[in-house]
């Protein structure tokens, strides 16, 4: 066996860096951009109002209440057709732009209008900029929008509009395929000893929810030939591949053939449990991951090693899963055996403190304890964590 940390160096060092591409502003929800964001104009472009009410000027207010001439209506989108004398008032709408001569906004709430609507009585004292927001307030001209390696979300997405920007330079979206194996799998009712292929769907699922667009290989036969041309398909219209199922030492693991001679791959038997085989190599350069069969073991191994890695080949500055200490409600036993034991925990946060507990059945075929699981307790070689320890924990949500 080989440590961890050994087999994940491996695989990280041979994914092929990041690619950039310029993507419409609609395409890049998730992604990473690849450069610097500048503005060249200002937000707000002009000064403006935050508040429905009366453009004033802020010494007509001195001594307040006070009685003002009303001189128009401003609604937002619109421009004052004439300025803000002293001892006038104009009516304005959010968002609408400062006419010249008015330096404060009272808001409407402290305002009575007379029933011609041709005064209105001032109940406080503002000063100067009271509810205005000034020209490039939020951004000037020439400041950094947003750093490279900002992984762009709805709110980077709107600023970046309000600048004008309709393309940003960012790393490509990847396609990654996946395909299960083996005979006794089905998509339908099982026969007498076939089961249902769950991994499939569940790596299709994690590899989307890390903003990728998943391809679906489809469930290919214990047969070598099926096996590369799903293979074939995947490095060539994907950006990466996951297989699970077949990279054991059985005599029916025909993975382990087509991948040996198709490509330059590495087959590892990694001391961890669950996700002890591990296979990871390029074919015709495209990174190909040969994941446990067993659904836990299949899950376990991609948020291992997959998943950093595909995080990596997105541009992401950190790939890996936050890492908390918490501590154990209730045991989490293990016998030592040279391995280190990824344990499927609840994880809980109260009065500053992480607690964990088991999340049921650890074996790797038990995967409602997954679907429970908010995190993966790490239990270094020996005879686990005692009631009341401490461990570490990856947080998978």
């Amino acid at each position: 066996m080989i440590p961890f940390d050994e087999a994940r160096v491996f695989v990280l060092d041979r994914c092929p860096p990041p690619v950039s591409e310029r993507v419409a502003l609609r395409g890049v929800r998730g992604l990473v951009a690849a450069e610097a964001v500048t503005t060249a104009e200002s937000v707000p472009p002009f000064a403006n109002t935050a508040m429905d009410g009366f453009a004033v000027r802020a010494a007509d207010t001195v001594g307040a209440p006070v009685d003002l001439a009303v001189i128009g209506t401003l609604a937002a989108g619109m421009v004052a057709d004439r300025d803000v004398g002293p001892g006038e008032a104009m009516r304005i709408m959010t968002g609408a732009p400062m006419p010249d001569g008015a330096d404060a906004v009272v808001m409407v709430e402290r305002t009575t209008v007379s029933v011609d609507g041709n005064r209105v009585a001032v109940e406080v004292e503002v000063p100067v900029g009271n509810h205005v927001r000034g020209v490039g307030e939020d951004l000037r001209p020439g400041q950094e929008v947003f750093a490279a390696g900002t992984v762009l979300g709805p709110a980077h997405i709107g600023v970046l509009a309000s600048i004008g920007c309709r393309t940003v330079t960012v790393y490509q979206r990847l396609r990654v395929g996946v395909l299960s194996t083996g005979d006794e799998l089905v998509e339908g009712t099982p026969a007498p000893g076939q089961i249902r292929d769950s991994n499939r769907d569940a790596l299709l699922a994690l590899v989307e929810e890390l903003g990728v667009t998943g391809i679906d290989l489809g469930l290919v036969p214990d047969d070598e030939e099926a096996i590369e041309a799903a293979v074939r398909e995947g490095v060539a219209s994907c950006d990466a591949v996951l297989t699970s199922g077949g990279v054991s030492m059985g005599d029916f693991d025909y993975v382990k053939t087509v991948l040996d001679r198709i490509g330059d791959m590495r087959w590892m038997q990694v001391a961890i449990k669950p996700a002890k085989p591990l296979a990871f190599g390029l074919v015709d350069g495209v990174p190909v991951f040969g994941l446990p069969g067993n659904p836990v073991s299949s899950m376990v191994s991609f948020e291992l090693f997959a998943r950093p890695a595909l995080r990596s080949m997105l541009g992401h500055g950190r790939i890996d899963r936050p890492r908390v200490m918490a501590v154990a409600d209730g045991p989490l036993e293990r016998r030592a055996d040279g391995k280190v034991h990824f344990v499927r925990v609840v994880v809980d946060y109260l009065d500053g403190a992480y607690t964990v507990a088991s999340a049921g059945g650890q074996g790797s075929h038990q995967l409602s304890a997954m679907a429970g699981a908010d995190g993966l307790a790490v239990l270094p070689d020996g005879v686990g964590i005692p009631d009341g320890g401490d461990v570490e924990v990856i947080l998978l949500r």
